[in-house]
C-alpha cells in the first residue's frame, strides 16, 4: 500500500475507533517521530554524570566524589543532584514529545480550543487533505463565523495556524489528543513550540523554534480567550457588566463580573495581535509576546528572553520548562496570587476566567449561588491542589521564589516530583541544529569580522552568550517584557525545590533542598526580574541555530523577507504570510539602513503597535558607516548562519 494511502487509512481508522468506543473508552495519543524521520539525528555525546543545582559533574569528577562520604552525599537527591543516565534521557524525549501535565482540561474545558471556529472534524479533514505530504503551515477550514476585531473570519475560510505535520504522518507534532468517554480535549507539549517540520524534506528538526506557529490566532478563534485575559492588554474594568451577574468576594462583599461579549472581543484582539512564532508568557496584564526561542539550549543560560530562568536544576532550564506548564498553560492556578499580580480580588480573577468556560460543569454562572472557587473545586480533576494541571505545590505556595513564578512544579503521577522538567532540560541540552553546508574560506572571513567589529565581546563561550543579562537601558530593545515580572517581588521566597527522588503525589513531609542564590548570580537574577529597583533588561543569547530561528530580536521585530525591498518587519513577513529570510534578517539585525526601514514598517501596523513589536535596539553594527563592506557584511552573515553547534568541546548536558 502506497505511503499516503497508509496516512488516509490510519485517518479513518483513528475516526472509526473513536465512533465504536462511544462512551466507554478513554485512550490519548501524540506523535513522536522515529530517529529516520529526524533531520538532525545527531546527538552531543553524553559527558555529564549528575547535574546538582545547575552545576555539572563530569564522570571523571563523580568518580573521584564517590570515593569520600563527603563527595557522596554531594550526589544524593537530598543535595538536588539529577543523575544523568539513559533513563533520564528517553523519559525527556517521550517527555518533550508527549507530555501534557493536563493542560488539556484547561485549553479544552475552560479556554475552548475545540469550541470555536476551529473545531476537530476540520482539523482532521485539513489533514486528510494532506494524502501524507506533510506541512510547516496546515490550513484548517472554519467551521463557524468568528470576529476578532474588524476582522471576520467566515465559515469555510481558510486558518493558518501554523500547525505542523510531519511528512507520512497523520497527526499534529506537539499536540496530544485525548478522548474521554465520550469528550475530545487536546493538549499541548514542548514540541508544539520547540520541534518544526522542515519545508524541504517534510523530517522533524527537534529543537527549532516553530517559527510561523499562529498560537495567538488560534487562541483568539476559540471560544474563551478571556481566560488568558490577564497575558494582555484588556482591562475587565473597561468593559463593566449585568450588575446582577456579581460574585461574592474574599472580603464578603460582591462585585460584578465584567460583561462577557464585550470582554471577550478585547480580549480576542489582544492575543490575535501575537506575530506568528510568537508567545505571550508573562501575565502581567500588559500585550507583550516574545518570539519562540529554540530548544538548542547547552550552555545557552540563564533562559527566557529576559534570562529571568537562571538557578536551580541545568542552570534554570528546567525553571523554563516547568513555567510553560505551572503558569502559562492552566490561568486558574494564578487565583491566589490576583490581587498581588493583577489589583484584582480572586474570586473576580476566576469568575472572569470561567464564565465563559467551554464545558459546563466549569462554566460560572453567578445565578448558582456558588463562589468560583467552589465551582473549581468541585470540576478540578487534580482536588487539593492549586489549578487544573498536576503540580507538587512547595510550602512558599503561591509566593514567587525565582525557581518558580507561584511555588508550583508541574510533575507527573508516579515518578519523582519535578522529575519531566529536568528530564526534558537534560535531553533538550544534547540537541544541535541540523548539518548545513558551509564555505570554509567565507566562514574564516566572517568570524574575522564577527571579531573587528566587537561582536565577540558579548556572544563568547561555546554557544557564542556569555550568558549574562543585559540592563535595559544599554540593550534598547522594545521594554514591556523586561519588566513584567517586576509585580512578583511583592510576595517573594527563598528559591527551593523538593529533594529530587520525591514521589509524586508529595508525601505528607517531604524534604526540601534550598538554592543558593547571592552575590554576583543574585543581581543578575535580580535584573533579570527586574527587582531591587532595577528597571530590567535582556539576556545575551546563544547563536547556535539562527538559521532556523528567524525573525530576531525577542520581540520578532527583526523581520525580512527574500525581498529586501518590499517584505519588511512583520507586517511585511509574517503577516502577510511570508517566511522571514534569514540571511536578510540577520543583515537588517546589524545594518542600520535596513533596520531603520523594518522599524518603520513595525511603527505602520497597528497590530504590531498593540502587540509592541519594534524590532529597536541592539545596536550594535557591522555596516559601511562601521567601516564593514558589502561583502564583509555578507561573510558575517553567512558565518552567523553556519553556526549549528558549540564551539567548544565541553561537558554535555
Amino acid at each position: 500500500m502506497a505511503r499516503p494511502l497508509r496516512v488516509f487509512m490510519v485517518s479513518f481508522v483513528a475516526v472509526g475507533t473513536v465512533i465504536a468506543a462511544g462512551s466507554v473508552a478513554r485512550f490519548s495519543y501524540a506523535p513522536m517521530p522515529d530517529e529516520g524521520d529526524l533531520l538532525n539525528p545527531g546527538r552531543y555525546p553524553v559527558s555529564t554524570a549528575y547535574d546538582v543545582l545547575g552545576r555539572r559533574v563530569a564522570r571523571a569528577e563523580a568518580e573521584r566524589l564517590r570515593a569520600t562520604s563527603e563527595g557522596r552525599g554531594a550526589l544524593t537527591a537530598e543535595s538536588g543532584a539529577v543523575a544523568i543516565d539513559e533513563a533520564l534521557l528517553r523519559r525527556g524525549r517521550e517527555a518533550f514529545y508527549r507530555e501534557t501535565f493536563g493542560n488539556e482540561v484547561f485549553l479544552s474545558d475552560v479556554m475552548g480550543m475545540l469550541d470555536g471556529g476551529l473545531t476537530p472534524y476540520e482539523v482532521a479533514r485539513a489533514i486528510v487533505l494532506l494524502g501524507g505530504k506533510g506541512t510547516t503551515n496546515l490550513q484548517v477550514r472554519m467551521a463557524r463565523d468568528v470576529s476578532v476585531g474588524d476582522r471576520i473570519w467566515r465559515t469555510g475560510e481558510l486558518v493558518p495556524t501554523g500547525l505542523d505535520v510531519p511528512r507520512n504522518s497523520a497527526f499534529i507534532l506537539g499536540i496530544r489528543t485525548f478522548y474521554d468517554r465520550g469528550r475530545l480535549r487536546m493538549g499541548i507539549t514542548c514540541a508544539l513550540c520547540h520541534a518544526a517540520v522542515d519545508p524541504a524534506s517534510g523530517k522533524v528538526v527537534e529543537g527549532a523554534p516553530n517559527t510561523d506557529l499562529n498560537a495567538g490566532l488560534l487562541m483568539a478563534l476559540a471560544s474563551n480567550a478571556s481566560a488568558y485575559f490577564m497575558h494582555g492588554s484588556a482591562d475587565p474594568s473597561a468593559h463593566p457588566g449585568d450588575p446582577a451577574r456579581q460574585v461574592i468576594t474574599e472580603s464578603g462583599a460582591r462585585a460584578a463580573l465584567p460583561d462577557r461579549d464585550r470582554f471577550e472581543a478585547a480580549a480576542k484582539v489582544e492575543v490575535a495581535s501575537w506575530p506568528a512564532g510568537s508567545f505571550d508568557s508573562s501575565a502581567d496584564r500588559e500585550t507583550n509576546p516574545t518570539s519562540i526561542p529554540s530548544s538548542f539550549s547547552a550552555y545557552a543560560e540563564p533562559y527566557s528572553w529576559s534570562g529571568r530562568a537562571g538557578i536551580g536544576p541545568f542552570k534554570g532550564l528546567s525553571a523554563l520548562n516547568n513555567n510553560v506548564h505551572a503558569a502559562n498553560s492552566d490561568t486558574t492556578q494564578q487565583t491566589r496570587a490576583a490581587k498581588t499580580l493583577f489589583g484584582l480580588d480572586p474570586q473576580v480573577y476566576l469568575g472572569t476566567v470561567l464564565q465563559g468556560a467551554a464545558a459546563g460543569p466549569l462554566r460560572y454562572d453567578p445565578a448558582s449561588g456558588r463562589r468560583p472557587t467552589e465551582m473549581l473545586e468541585a470540576a478540578d480533576p487534580t482536588p487539593g491542589t492549586p489549578g487544573l494541571n498536576s503540580y507538587a505545590v512547595l510550602p512558599s505556595f503561591p509566593a514567587t521564589n525565582y525557581m518558580t513564578d507561584n511555588g508550583l512544579l508541574a510533575s507527573v503521577p508516579g515518578e519523582p516530583a519535578n522529575y519531566a522538567n529536568n528530564a526534558m532540560s537534560a535531553f533538550q541540552n544534547l540537541l544541535r541544529a541540523p548539518d548545513a553546508p558551509a564555505d570554509t574560506e567565507q566562514m574564516r572571513r566572517g568570524r574575522a569580522v564577527f571579531e573587528r567589529v566587537g561582536c565577540a565581546g558579548c556572544h563568547s563561550g561555546p554557544a557564542l552568550s556569555n550568558n549574562r543579562v543585559i540592563p535595559i537601558a544599554e540593550i534598547g530593545t522594545q521594554p514591556s517584557r523586561a519588566h513584567s515580572t517586576m509585580r512578583m517581588e511583592a510576595r517573594l521566597a527563598p528559591p527551593e525545590i523538593f529533594a529530587t527522588d520525591t514521589p509524586f503525589p508529595l508525601p505528607p513531609d517531604p524534604k526540601l533542598v534550598p538554592i543558593p542564590l547571592e552575590g554576583e548570580v543574585l543581581k543578575q537574577v535580580q535584573l533579570a526580574w527586574a527587582h531591587a529597583g532595577t528597571a530590567g533588561g535582556y539576556k545575551v543569547q546563544n547563536l547556535v541555530g539562527l538559521a532556523w530561528s528567524a525573525p530576531y530580536l525577542h520581540d520578532s521585530g527583526v523581520a525580512v523577507g527574500p525581498d529586501a525591498e518590499k517584505q519588511l518587519g512583520v507586517p511585511g513577513t509574517l503577516d502577510a504570510g511570508i517566511a522571514p529570510d534569514p540571511a536578510n534578517s540577520l543583515r537588517a539585525l546589524v545594518d542600520r539602513g535596513l533596520r531603520a526601514k523594518v522599524v518603520a514598517a513595525n511603527a505602520a501596523s497597528q497590530k504590531a503597535r498593540t502587540a509592541r513589536v519594534t524590532g529597536e535596539g541592539h545596536a550594535y553594527w557591522a555596516d559601511p558607516a562601521a567601516g564593514v563592506s558589502a561583502g564583509e557584511q555578507t561573510d558575517l552573515v553567512a558565518y552567523l548562519l553556519s553556526i549549528n553547534a558549540l564551539t567548544e568541546q565541553v561537558p554535555v548536558p
